[in-house]
């Protein structure tokens, strides 16, 4: 097997039933959760994640269809630095949900451990568990290089990593190759998807050519949304995985009793984005500090502009919001994250837009 089929080559054992989402209610697609164990000034980390596990049971009685955590590192704002481990927990506090990865740094770790991890995941919860993978750090450079010692520097050889860990999943290594006789263990009789993850054209292209389902981060990089889902689109090629394309978009979604109370639970979060790129990250503030913040012109700017990326207001403005969105995209499922100040408030924002689309038995909310 060459370098370039290496590259090239798609998992095989899955197939599309088992990566395309559920529509309920009234959504015109379906409905997920990708959720950062948020931690917020006068919360600990311990609270937050009892939070998500609080969340998750109740993402799956409303009826969203699945529920992924994201890794992230050096961020006192966010619990999740390791998704394996939390998505072990939420399995064991739940049913039916689908649970994963949003994902998965593929470069900060050997192929053998991920495979052997969502192995075990999959032995624990059988059918139910996605492998996000990225390859950006999730983090700053020094902790990056703290996290990859001993592993490559960079994500250059990201295909190659892809394709070692699909071979470890799948246990079909050829022939000759050093790690022919090696074992991920367990493995048991199914595999997680693989989804790749991204916010610009590499992952789109990648996935688009091995077959693979895709999951772009519009929540923080809605200028190349488009583009890169027309690139995934059209780089596909069917594979065993996947006979068409299937996308979805991560949307940072606010929902409140209106539009003005909406905006004030999105700047918490828009605060702790301009304070994480000033290189001082942090809980997640207030949304009184958030109000009260001293903010010079370009600080304001980099707000507003932040906030014009979150789908924001009243349950039946935020369900148009996503629509709208739907439809511009073009997209199969919609994802939507609500990381602002608050476990209360977060969760009732998620509540609400189940409430929207009569995922939750009650009448749709306005």
């Amino acid at each position: 097997m060459t370098t370039e089929d290496q590259q090239e080559r798609g998992p095989e054992p899955q197939t599309g039933a088992a990566i395309r989402g559920t529509v309920r209610g009234t959504a015109p697609a379906p409905l997920s959760i990708l959720d950062l164990a948020s931690v917020g000034v006068g919360y600990t980390p311990s609270e937050a994640l009892a939070a998500t596990t609080e969340l998750a049971r109740s993402a799956e009685e409303w009826g969203y269809h699945r529920f992924w955590v994201a890794e992230h590192h050096g961020m006192p704002g966010v619990a999740s630095s390791t998704p394996a481990v939390l998505l072990a927990h939420l399995g064991a506090h739940t049913r039916t949900l689908r649970l994963g990865s949003g994902g998965v740094m593929l470069p900060n770790h050997a192929p053998l451990a991920i495979a052997e991890q969502f192995g075990l995941l999959e032995a624990l919860h059988p059918g139910r568990i996605d492998l996000g993978l990225g390859r950006a750090p999730g983090t700053d450079p020094a902790t990056a290089r703290a996290l990859r010692r001993g592993l490559a520097e960079g994500a250059d050889d990201f295909p190659q990593q892809l394709a070692e860990l699909t071979h470890f999943l799948d246990g079909d290594f050829p022939d000759g190759h050093s790690f022919a006789r090696l074992t991920a263990v367990p493995k048991g009789d199914g595999r997680p998807p693989i989804w790749l993850l991204g916010s610009s054209g590499f992952s789109a292209q990648l996935a688009g050519r091995l077959g693979l389902p895709f999951a772009f981060a519009h929540h923080f990089s809605s200028v190349n949304t488009v583009p890169a889902l027309d690139l995934y689109r059209s780089s596909f090629r069917a594979s065993a995985v996947l006979d068409e394309p299937y996308a979805l978009i991560g949307v940072s979604a606010v929902a409140a009793d209106d539009e003005a109370s909406a905006r004030r639970l999105a700047r918490t979060v828009a605060l702790g984005m301009l304070r994480l790129r000033r290189g001082n990250p942090g809980p997640i503030p207030t949304p009184e500090e958030a109000e009260s913040y001293p903010y010079s012109p370009l600080e304001a700017d980099f707000v507003d502009d932040l906030l014009g990326n979150v789908v924001l207001g009243s349950p039946g403005e935020v369900a148009d919001g996503l629509e709208s969105l739907r439809k511009r995209t073009g997209v199969d499922e919609l994802m939507v994250t609500s990381h602002i100040h608050g476990h209360e408030a977060r969760h009732r924002s998620y509540e609400l837009i189940a409430r929207a689309y009569g995922l939750t038995g009650q009448p749709a909310a306005t």
